[in-house]
């Protein structure tokens, strides 16, 4: 293919040369992808669709690690399964609508297999810099030894997601906790929290799902609600919410299918700022545009919630030995934390470019659409496919 030649010229020809003899450094006839993940993976696909060849670089030792080192047990898909299938392959028609932690891993390397990707595991990326003297990317690893290895390409696509860091909060007094405090990403299950006081900090997905697997291993939960949210129920009209959304979306403008979600709502979940719930002054799909904070699609928690089987607290302002000052001044004793307050990108860290990714947050400036394609050959996830 002519880009093959172009880049076997320029390796002739560039100053790198006679350093590609060396081991540590390794030219790729094609993009280096980083992230073994689900947009890793499809990005995969798709280029070898086109006959091009790709390399993925992943720091952990497996595909898509965050689900299977990092989700909890009872963990499903929250939206249905034909919005979540990668291009090219789609799940198994026996799945179930929402397909389990276990069901959605089996897909993804169902997915490696049938395309033949093989990532290269345990490669830390420490930094990506385009060499404007040569016109290639460069960019460095790290090993399990902690050795160094430098791949050379002409194309980078970042496919490292928005979870690749746990969000840890800092509390005054939190060093003096006596009880546990875990982020979500180690929580596996309720069972070791029987008949314990737990305090869940955020009111996401996650937060609420863990407090619902709480309640079913006869745990206490109280779940911190610091800011407003959307709660949706999962299903409307006998589909899923999402589904149904993105359908009128297709006639109607954003506000007036945030009105019918939120008419819908209310008629089904009730007034949730009863419940602690208040909600945002803009709709659930103009909020998730503007700032990309995902409404909660509620799958029984707000039940528990309404029958006080889950307290819902204030911010937090402090902890002490044994118990939890909130900001409203009420106090509580718990026996551990859970830290449900999300995830972050890393890209900031070891991408040594500012114009396409925010150094604030990891996201691309520009929204959706318009955010897939930086200077250089840089590309953001599959919309560069």
């Amino acid at each position: 293919m002519a880009y093959m030649k172009e880049v076997e010229g320029k390796r002739v020809h560039d100053p790198l040369h006679e350093k590609m003899a060396k081991p540590r450094c390794k030219l790729v006839r094609g993009p280096v992808i980083v992230g073994a993940g689900p947009s890793g993976l499809a990005a995969a696909a798709c280029l070898k669709q086109r006959d091009i060849p790709s390399l993925i670089l992943e720091r952990a030792d497996c595909i898509a690690s965050t689900w299977q080192h990092r989700a909890y047990d009872r963990l499903r898909l929250h939206l249905p399964k034909q919005f979540c299938e990668l291009p090219l392959m789609k799940f198994p028609k026996n799945l179930p609508t929402y397909p389990t932690k276990e069901d959605f891993v089996s897909y993804l390397q169902d997915y490696a297999n049938h395309f033949d990707i093989k990532p290269v595991f345990n490669k830390t990326v420490v930094s990506a810099e385009f060499d404007q003297i040569c016109g290639f990317w460069r960019v460095t690893t790290t090993g399990l030894e902690k050795e160094e290895t430098e791949y050379v390409c002409q194309w980078l696509i970042v496919a490292t997601g928005e979870n690749a860091e746990e969000v840890v909060p800092q509390f005054e007094g939190m060093n003096h906790f006596d009880g546990t405090i875990a982020h979500t990403s180690v929580y596996k299950s309720g069972e070791k929290y029987s008949g314990k006081s737990v305090l869940v900090v955020g009111c996401g997905n996650s937060g609420m799902e863990v407090c619902l697997d709480l309640c079913g291993n006869n745990a206490r939960p109280s779940l911190v609600v610091r800011d407003s949210v959307h709660v949706l129920p999962q299903q409307m009209l006998g589909t899923s919410t999402f589904g149904l959304s993105m359908w009128l979306l297709n006639w109607l403008p954003t506000r007036l299918v945030d009105h019918f979600l939120l008419l819908m709502s209310r008629l089904m979940l009730g007034d949730t700022s009863r419940f602690g719930l208040n909600r945002p002054q803009i709709g659930p799909l103009e909020l998730k545009s503007t700032s990309g904070k995902t409404p909660v699609l509620d799958v029984g928690t707000l039940a528990k919630i309404r029958t006080g089987n889950i307290k819902v607290c204030k911010a937090v302002k402090r902890l002490t030995r044994h118990a939890v000052e909130f900001v409203d001044g009420k106090v509580e004793n718990f026996d551990a934390i859970i830290l449900a307050t999300g995830y972050k990108s890393n890209v900031p860290s070891w991408l040594k470019e500012s114009d396409m990714f925010s150094n604030k947050d990891g996201l691309p400036r520009k929204p959706f659409p318009n955010g897939w394609k930086g200077e250089d050959y840089l590309s953001n996830d599959l919309n560069a496919i």
